[in-house]
């Protein structure tokens, strides 16, 4: 990402938060997998939105309209040891040629430098609530200043959280931002065909999910921006299934739910596909009810619809395609206004995705559906969920779990599907794991 974007993204932030105040963004912490070994490491979303520093033990500090600079950032210094075990840092100079800083200082003498920094500010933008042991120590800051009071020395009295400005300023994703979305959709719908022609009875499902890994990284995605949901038969109809563990049974359908994270960007596909390849009379008339849900709901993603639009459509379809199968029975309008789809259907349409893949961002304004706006990126994500067993329901649906999902733009005019690489249709399925055979 150009360096330039960070600036102006941290000049919009100073605008909305005003003189007399400073914003302070600590980045994520270093957790410990088992005993001495760490999980690898990812920033801070908001930190990283603002500053694009990817290493760990590091403090943004924004302070508008200050002479000495209004970007300090608190890192890690060089250290040649430390960089022999464990990888080159930036250092302090780092911080200034590379991530455009006014100002950087060691981390460890934050206790004493940003205390002084604080002083004669009114207001801390800060989140407080993420990180208790960080909490505490702002609170002790704090305290210190309150503590010169009799001296002159004015202390904050106000904390307000960074969300509300930072988070509606994410939703809306830049030229560079929706380039990087696009990427990391290519990558996931590679890797989701990868799996469609990889495929075959008897294998794992940890297997198929080691080739999407395989695929992400090749591509230079180099973690999955979720944990990957590889679900055959039974497990398909688990939303959020990801032990996969069992053994891919001939006739099962294969409901995998992955996707890359791309340079801090995340993709979000799920794609739904006969392990024989070839669908069932049954698994396909489910599969064409869900994909027709799936297109309803995109149509509905253009400026000037609200929010929960797209959930509308696929519900009505859905509603209207089980009582016409006989999977629900009644007047499909009774059905939806008293909710009984979510027997079969128990999940929103989609969700917000950016630097994380569930983004951040509000759904409602004042009380009400937030409109679409040109540069929201969602997902379209309707599905239906037939488990065995499931009381009324005719054993020829049983263990069919289905989902199809898609990242989508919003677009001036109406909307851009980043995810569209990957096969959708039962003809395109079908057709490329015949090829693949």
């Amino acid at each position: 990402m150009d360096k330039k974007e960070y600036q102006r993204r941290r000049k919009k932030l100073m605008d909305m938060i005003g003189s007399d105040s400073i914003a302070i963004i600590p980045t994520a912490s270093v957790y410990i997998r088992n005993r001495d070994v760490e999980f690898p490491f990812r920033p801070d979303s908001d930190f990283f939105y603002l500053t694009g520093y990817p290493e760990p033990e590091a403090v943004a500090v924004i302070i508008p309209d200050r002479d000495d600079g209004e970007f300090i950032l608190f890192c890690r210094e060089r250290d040649e040891e430390m960089e022999t075990w464990h990888g080159r840092r930036a250092g302090l100079e780092g911080a200034l040629e590379q991530y455009g800083a006014d100002d950087a200082f060691p981390i460890e003498d934050m206790d004493d430098i940003l205390p002084g920094l604080i002083e004669g500010h009114d207001r801390i933008f800060y989140n407080m609530g993420s990180d208790q042991n960080f909490d505490q120590r702002v609170l002790a800051w704090v305290n210190q200043i309150r503590g010169k009071a009799r001296s002159g020395v004015i202390a904050p009295d106000e904390f307000i959280s960074l969300n509300h400005f930072l988070h509606d300023m994410r939703l809306y994703k830049s030229r560079n931002e929706i380039k990087l979305m696009r990427q990391a959709a290519r990558i996931s719908a590679s890797a989701h065909k990868r799996a469609m022609q990889q495929c075959k009875p008897g294998m794992h499902e940890y297997q198929i999910e080691a080739e999407l890994t395989h695929e992400f990284i090749r591509n230079g995605a180099r973690a999955a921006a979720y944990p990957s949901i590889v679900g055959s038969g039974a497990n398909g109809c688990i939303l959020h299934y990801t032990d996969n563990q069992d053994q891919i049974q001939d006739g099962d359908l294969l409901l995998i739910d992955a996707g890359a994270e791309y340079q801090g960007y995340a993709s979000d596909i799920t794609r739904t596909f006969p392990v024989s390849g070839k669908f069932s009379g049954a698994q396909r008339q489910i599969y064409e009810l869900v994909l027709a849900a799936q297109l309803a709901a995109i149509e509905q993603v253009k400026p000037g619809n609200h929010w929960n639009d797209p959930h509308d459509a696929a519900v009505k379809v859905l509603t209207e395609g089980m009582v016409s199968l006989g999977i629900l029975k009644g007047d499909p309008k009774e059905l939806m206004k008293d909710q009984d789809y979510t027997k079969y259907y128990m999940h929103r349409t989609g969700h917000w995705i950016g630097m994380d893949v569930h983004d951040v961002g509000d759904y409602k304004v004042d009380g009400e559906w937030r409109m679409l706006e040109p540069g929201m990126v969602m997902t379209i994500e309707p599905g239906l969920y037939l488990p065995a067993g499931m009381k009324g329901l005719p054993k020829k649906w049983w263990n069919i779990g289905i989902r199809i999902e898609d990242d989508v733009l919003v677009t001036k005019e109406s909307y851009d599907i980043l995810s569209k690489d990957a096969p959708k249709s039962a003809e395109e399925i079908e057709e490329l794991m015949t090829n693949a055979a």
